[in-house]
């Protein structure tokens, strides 16, 4: 019995119905070594096919317990932002110390100010070791 050979695909069949064929002759013109299969992979990547990066998704509609406005002027608030992970670390290393259950997740720049994000709702002792 005779096994008939598979036909083999021309690098324009390779690509999808939706890519430019001219383009998949141009990555076969500069890469004469890649098979089919490789020759899809880069045409994705030109095509931004890609899987989307992961970013964190977060919205408020409005002031949330858990934020700390800090008034203060906008040259005082450039000189906190610049510094920021480091105020962070600082102000939780004295929560902790005072033994509290509040941290601080992030700063951020507001208009007025600087806006602290907790992990809880602080308490008063909370908010003078923060200040």
């Amino acid at each position: 019995m005779t096994n008939p050979k598979k036909p083999t695909k021309s690098y324009t069949q390779v690509s999808k119905q939706t890519a430019n064929t001219s383009k998949v002759l141009k990555i076969k013109e500069l890469f004469p070594a890649l098979n089919a299969k490789q020759i899809n992979q880069v045409n994705n990547i030109i095509k931004n096919n890609p899987k989307p990066k992961p970013h964190i998704q977060m919205t408020t509609k409005g002031l949330s317990r858990k934020q700390i406005i800090v008034p203060m002027s906008s040259d005082n608030n450039n000189s906190v932002m610049k510094n920021s992970a480091a105020h962070v670390v600082n102000i939780n290393k004295l929560l902790r110390n005072a033994k509290s259950e509040v941290s601080v997740d992030y700063i951020c720049s507001d208009p007025i100010g600087i806006s602290i994000v907790t992990n809880k709702v602080a308490l008063q002792s909370d908010l003078q070791i923060i200040d």
